[in-house]
């Protein structure tokens, strides 16, 4: 069997200006960081949800995570390319 190409997804995300306080955002790659509490070395995973509870003037945010219980376990910063805006809602869309 020959070796297929392997497909590669890349995402090229306008997020400078867009990100706002209370988004909620889903981490585009793993990123080690520590337990804001106990210091317990963590591995957030590409795909963990937080909330934006900062920006900075840089387009860096600090980004929440937290349990299904809400109690947060890290806070760090993030550059815009290493998240996305996560929405409920569509836009509307013109016609």
């Amino acid at each position: 069997m020959k070796d297929s190409p392997r497909l590669v997804t890349c995402y090229t995300l306008p997020m400078i200006g867009e990100i706002k306080i209370h988004d909620v955002v889903a981490l585009l790659q793993d990123v080690q960081t520590k337990h804001f509490e106990s210091g317990q070395a963590l591995l957030l995973r590409r795909g963990q949800i937080g909330t934006v509870i900062m920006t900075y003037p840089d387009d860096a945010c600090e980004v929440e995570f937290a349990d299904r219980d809400d109690r947060a376990f890290a806070i760090l910063p993030l550059r815009p390319d290493q998240m996305m805006v996560l929405h409920d809602t569509p836009d509307f869309a013109a016609a």
